[in-house]
């Protein structure tokens, strides 16, 4: 008869009752209730605020570095798409089924259950353990509102489905409005200049645009029209043409590196909208490629956002599922990735602790 494991089994029950209460962005309270509640019950000192819940898995020593544990608790909405309930976890020939089960339920209970192994034991760094919130709107009142409150992190892994290969660097998003102006005039006349034709010139050179700088790890920062809008009335010269750009920005550039060298090249009046959601990327000699590589972890750049964008320290994003199944219909995650990810978390924390 095969042994239980009492981590591995918690981890999946509590991933069942995190399924069952929609926790969708800034409505995540009753999952972070669930979370505190959980490990209250372990007798570990839980700390919140808002609906970010974190906790130490000893007493803090202010001495000793900090490793940080961080993976997310919302949820976006369900598509039209399911055939099945997203709030029920059912399992299904090894599939556990559910909204947020890959996204990021799965690492995130595997975080926890990795966490929850090291309560008490001698590391030569302290633990920290951080479910945050809003996650999937990079929301102000999510991992960002801790930056201030919390340790910095030597490390921090960010949980997300990666197929446990690590990400040592992620693209960043930067959203640029975009304004030509022209003059209005009439139609049927030779009047006015035609913000239209004007705008068209820039989206040629977006077309065709192609950064100066490339990463190795996740080749050249993308830019991609995505909006645009000029003119209301059919008779009338448009003034003004305004478009949406999408810049993927890799690790190679800073998003105001990125956005300065576009405004160089095209006539437009551009406004970012946020600055935020930088690039990141494992800072080269870091310890967690020794890591990485004693434990033969693949090493990938991800085009996918997540809190890593938001953390001002060194990261690397890791965890079980699959990011093709994230926000699917029908989202499952396997019940042995959330074995092998505990494991995996756990020969992380171990080697890390080594290498120290």
């Amino acid at each position: 008869m095969e042994k239980t494991n009492p981590l591995f089994d918690e981890a999946v029950q509590l991933l069942k009752d995190l399924i069952a209460i929609p926790s969708f962005s800034k409505e995540e309270n009753k999952t972070a209730d669930l979370i505190e509640a959980f490990l209250t019950q372990k007798n570990i000192q839980v700390n919140r605020s808002g609906n970010n819940v974190w906790a130490f898995a000893s007493e803090y020593n202010p001495v000793l570095p900090t490793v940080w544990l961080n993976s997310h608790h919302d949820t976006v909405k369900p598509n039209h798409g399911y055939t099945k309930d997203p709030f029920t976890a059912s399992v299904e020939n090894g599939k556990l089924f559910g909204l947020g089960s890959n996204d990021a339920g799965g690492p995130l209970v595997s975080l926890i259950a990795t966490f929850c192994h090291f309560i008490g034991k001698n590391l030569p760094f302290n633990l920290l353990l951080i479910a945050s919130a809003e996650e999937e709107i990079s929301g102000a009142n999510g991992i960002s509102s801790l930056i201030a409150q919390l340790p910095e992190a030597e490390i921090a892994i960010v949980g997300e489905p990666t197929q446990m290969r690590v990400a040592v660097a992620e693209k960043g998003l930067l959203v640029i409005d975009a304004k030509v102006h022209g003059k209005a005039g009439h139609a049927a006349r030779e009047e006015g200049v035609n913000a239209i034709y004007l705008a068209m010139d820039d989206l040629d050179e977006i077309r065709n645009f192609e950064f100066f700088k490339s990463s190795p790890f996740l080749g050249r920062t993308k830019v991609t029209a995505t909006v645009i809008k000029a003119g209301h009335q059919h008779n009338v010269i448009p003034d003004l043409c305004e478009y949406t750009l999408d810049v993927r920005v890799t690790d190679a550039y800073t998003l105001e590196e990125a956005f300065a060298e576009l405004q160089r090249n095209l006539k437009a009046d551009l406004t970012p909208r946020s600055m935020r959601l930088q690039s990141s990327h494992l800072p080269d000699g870091h310890l967690m490629y020794r890591v990485a590589a004693k434990l033969e972890l693949e090493k990938f750049g991800s085009p996918t956002l997540s809190d890593q964008a938001l953390i001002p320290w060194p990261s690397v994003k890791i965890g079980p599922g699959d990011s093709a199944r994230s926000h699917t219909a029908d989202e499952y995650i396997l019940i042995e990735e959330i074995k092998s990810g505990i494991q995996g978390y756990i020969s992380i924390i171990n080697k890390y602790a080594e290498l120290s």
